[in-house]
């Protein structure tokens, strides 16, 4: 027999969530949807910069070596000293803007950024393995700017201009292999002054 219609009264749920539970998951998903959308804004436009003035130093010093091997030493020891001012740079401007480096926004720039450069170091040893030391700026410059462009993806806009900078000057690399040091300098050190002075200031640091 049915029940009179007054007293069809809607019963709970017993699987329903607390309210508070409740409040809960929806900021949890709130927070995660923000992340998912926010740009990874620790870029450290100086730490830039100094790469870009060590990089100077060592186009002219590399220019200088007689042989290919003495100029690739002294580029990938440039190499290590640029990955020492970024890393602490970097870490510096996410603490002061209060971004984690584990956060959304972090991982997704380093998953742009790093494949292109694991690429690169693959390519050295090969092209040292086959004494092809003339295409090394070429390669460089374009997997380095490949990895930029991806990154900027997540990141602020200017940085898509500077990795298109560093594929132009791959690509005259690649044609042009006696001005693949001069291109290195240009690339590595002029953009990276340029650039990283625009972020400085327009970017906080």
């Amino acid at each position: 027999m049915l029940e009179p219609r007054a007293h069809r009264v809607r019963r709970p749920h017993s699987r329903s969530r607390p309210l508070p539970l409740r409040a809960l998951d929806d900021l949890r998903y709130i927070r995660e949807t923000m992340e998912r959308s926010a740009a990874f804004t620790a870029s450290p436009g100086w730490g830039q910069f100094l790469m870009g003035v060590t990089a100077l130093a060592a186009a002219g010093i590399a220019s200088r070596q007689s042989t290919p091997t003495r100029w690739l030493s002294v580029w990938l020891m440039e190499a290590v000293v640029a990955v020492a001012i970024a890393l602490p740079a970097t870490q510096l401007k996410a603490y002061r803007t209060g971004l984690a480096l584990t956060s959304g926004p972090s991982r997704k720039f380093a998953l742009g950024f790093l494949p292109s450069i694991a690429a690169a170091v693959l390519l050295t040893v090969a092209l040292v393995r086959a004494q092809e030391f003339s295409l090394l700026p070429g390669v460089w410059l374009l997997l380095y700017g490949t990895a930029v462009v991806s990154a900027a993806t997540f990141s602020i806009p200017v940085l898509r201009g500077m990795g298109l900078g560093f594929l132009l000057g791959g690509a005259l690399a690649l044609y042009h292999p006696s001005c693949g040091n001069l291109l290195m300098a240009t690339a590595f050190g002029g953009l990276h002054v340029v650039f990283g002075a625009w972020i400085g200031v327009k970017h906080g640091g």
